[in-house]
């Protein structure tokens, strides 16, 4: 099919780099404007494109982070030694660049306020990023839809809009969190150490006060398989487990954020 025939959501089209903000000492956000604004559901992605002189070109996924409604797209890029496109990013992109993207993309890993709940996020790592926007989008509704994040990072440096998802935690009505690290070694206010266990998931669902409507997990293969495992386990149906997921080593993820350790 020729481009121009495609539908306008899959269709290239340049984004100009409005504002890049440090999240952790290895993760920045990127709020894209595009030439053509569109609207977006929360948990959708965007595909980006760069094209290099010679004509070759990389193409990645991101999803999105921003409030649905908002003009622009922030998407969250971490830096990887060997990520050609999140290299560009961290290296070489700065506010006022072009960006060729193209969506949104994605019609089953996302929520709406009218969808309802209660609502699981399960995130790890930069798998908080759709659960953000999932966030934002009950919080811009005014919803009171319940909704419990368990989410898993190495360290409290790095915790992905630490700021914001702690302050939500403590002030929003119906919204609870368990943030778990697995490298620090001393206590951390408003968090527990260790990975996510059978016993973290079984505690999230008590939480919630009824069986989820959905539950979402984001995060590397293994932690989103693992996870997922625990929650057919607890008694959710699949039919009921929306997931998404990035490559990487099944060791490291499940050193990062998950463990198969036995039932008590």
């Amino acid at each position: 099919m020729d481009e121009s025939q495609e539908p306008p959501r899959l269709r290239w089209q340049e984004a100009t780099v409005e504002r890049i903000v440090a999240q952790t000492p290895t993760v920045k956000s990127f709020f894209l404007r595009p030439a053509e604004p569109f609207d977006f559901i929360a948990g959708q992605h965007v595909d980006l494109r760069l094209t290099a002189p010679d004509g070759y070109q990389a193409q990645r996924s991101y999803s999105i982070g921003s409030t649905p409604g908002d003009a622009t797209i922030e998407l969250v890029i971490e830096r990887l030694e060997v990520g050609e496109v999140s290299l560009f990013f961290h290296d070489v992109a700065q506010v006022g660049d072009a960006i060729e993207i193209r969506g949104p993309i994605g019609g089953h890993f996302n929520w709406r306020p009218i969808d309802g709940g209660p609502i699981l996020l399960i995130g790890g790592g930069s798998g908080v990023v759709p659960l953000l926007s999932i966030l934002r989008a009950r919080r811009a509704a005014g919803s009171r839809t319940p909704m419990v994040l368990v989410y898993s990072a190495r360290s409290l440096a790095e915790v992905i809009y630490r700021d914001e998802l702690m302050h939500a935690a403590e002030h929003e009505d119906d919204f609870s969190m368990i943030l778990t690290l697995t490298r620090e070694t001393g206590p951390v206010t408003g968090a527990r150490l260790g990975r996510i266990m059978r016993e973290t998931i079984a505690e999230a669902l008590e939480m919630l006060g009824e069986p989820p409507r959905l539950a979402f997990i984001c995060g590397a293969t293994a932690f989103v398989e693992v996870a997922a495992m625990f929650l057919i386990e607890a008694g959710v149906p699949p039919v009921r487990v929306r997931t998404e997921r990035y490559g990487g080593s099944p060791a490291v993820a499940l050193d990062a954020s998950i463990t198969l350790a036995p039932e008590a």
